[in-house]
């Protein structure tokens, strides 16, 4: 028996209306989203103890239907290169100054779309500073280069490593010293008091 069109249209207003706006309203939220990132290369650890040897990896994602050809890194004036280690497929040209301080790398070879590769070095922090930044280029073998070069924000983003006290620093010296002073005053103390309690010499 179908039912009355009163009660139909008392059901539509109690369920499907709240429905359908719930509905918009999600879809609408969905488009305010933020897209998700790109991926974009990165130099790991992200974060690094100041003056320490650190062994650096540039990883580097082809999301692109082109082979990536080409990578280039620029080091930051701040850090001591010490070496590099061989990747298989990957050729590595070293760029230095006219003082021969290394300033950047470039590794040629082929990474095929929806692969990344891992290319490892080992570098030098600086004793002092916040943070060090590391620009890299992709060319790609249609010819195009993507430049992670830009703020943190940006769509193409230089990496960043955040440089952390070094461990032994200067803050576990002053623990010691202070540890020391406070050894030394116990002991002056329970000398005191020992003196204090000793029967007197006839």
């Amino acid at each position: 028996m179908p039912l009355p069109t009163r009660l139909l249209h008392a059901m539509r207003t109690r369920y499907v209306a709240p429905l359908r706006r719930a509905f918009v309203l999600a879809a609408a939220a969905a488009l305010l989203l933020p897209a998700p990132a790109q991926a974009h290369v990165t130099v790991w650890p992200r974060t690094a103890a100041r003056g320490a040897y650190e062994r650096y990896v540039v990883r580097v994602p082809n999301e692109r239907d082109v082979a990536t050809t080409r990578v280039e890194l620029r080091f930051p004036a701040e850090v001591r290169i010490a070496s590099f280690q061989d990747v298989p497929g990957w050729q590595l040209q070293v760029l230095t100054d006219s003082a021969g301080k290394v300033t950047g790398a470039v590794w040629t070879g082929t990474l095929p779309p929806k692969r990344f590769v891992e290319l490892p070095f080992i570098g030098v922090n600086p004793r002092s500073g916040a943070r060090v930044v590391w620009p890299a280029y992709q060319t790609y073998a249609n010819g195009e280069r993507v430049e992670w070069t830009g703020a943190p924000e940006t769509k193409t983003p230089a990496s960043v490593t955040t440089l952390t006290a070094a461990p032994g620093g200067s803050s576990s010296s002053t623990a010691f010293w202070v540890a020391l002073a406070a050894l030394l005053v116990a002991l002056a103390s329970l000398g005191l008091a020992l003196r204090a309690t000793a029967p007197p010499r006839p």
